[in-house]
């Protein structure tokens, strides 16, 4: 799954920092938040956002990223608590039949209350993941059951909704402090 998602992911990001005819990764989107409230991109323009795609079924590359993620941001708070203010965790998933708003609800509650977890229709997800460069597919599993096939990096929005970088699931928490420290204004 691991080397999928790479390839997936070496073939998208290139193409998505900014080209020589403006185009970008990350744009508009419409999805639906954790209590159920219908949210967009320009909610988070101020922001800083860090957004992670996955699935709440996910049993490694999820849960590690997103404890990273509040790892960071609790380690950003401690060092630079202003810049820590202007970052927003988000969690779309890639699974949106399974992952409802109430079940994304309870597993981001989970990590961090600071962190958004998203869903949407099929076709939002779908438009969601192509704007911003994620890779998913899902992957039967036994007895009808499946998994989903993802991408596994995260990436740092600017507070216009402009692509700042990407960084890999295994980055450490203090390489992912570093980065913020340097890229996120107070």
């Amino acid at each position: 799954m691991r080397a999928l998602a790479a390839v997936a992911l070496a073939l998208l990001i290139p193409s998505a920092a900014p080209a020589s005819d403006g185009a970008s990764l990350g744009g508009p989107f419409r999805l639906i938040d954790l209590t159920g409230t219908p949210r967009t991109d320009a909610d988070f323009h101020g922001s800083y956002p860090l957004i992670y795609f996955g699935f709440t079924h996910c049993p490694d590359l999820c849960p590690r990223s997103l404890g990273t993620m509040s790892a960071v941001l609790d380690e950003l708070s401690a060092r630079a608590p202003q810049k820590a203010q202007r970052l927003a965790l988000l969690f779309i998933t890639v699974d949106p039949e399974r992952d409802t708003v109430a079940v994304i609800k309870d597993y981001v509650a989970k990590f961090h209350p600071r962190l958004i977890g998203l869903t949407g229709s099929a076709q939002e997800i779908e438009g969601v993941t192509r704007t911003y460069g994620a890779f998913y597919a899902p992957v039967p599993e036994g007895d009808a059951g499946y998994a989903m096939d993802h991408s596994g990096f995260i990436v740092l929005m600017g507070p216009a909704g402009e692509y700042l970088t990407h960084f890999e699931s295994d980055v450490s928490v203090e390489e992912l402090v570093a980065e913020l420290e340097r890229r996120v204004a107070p």
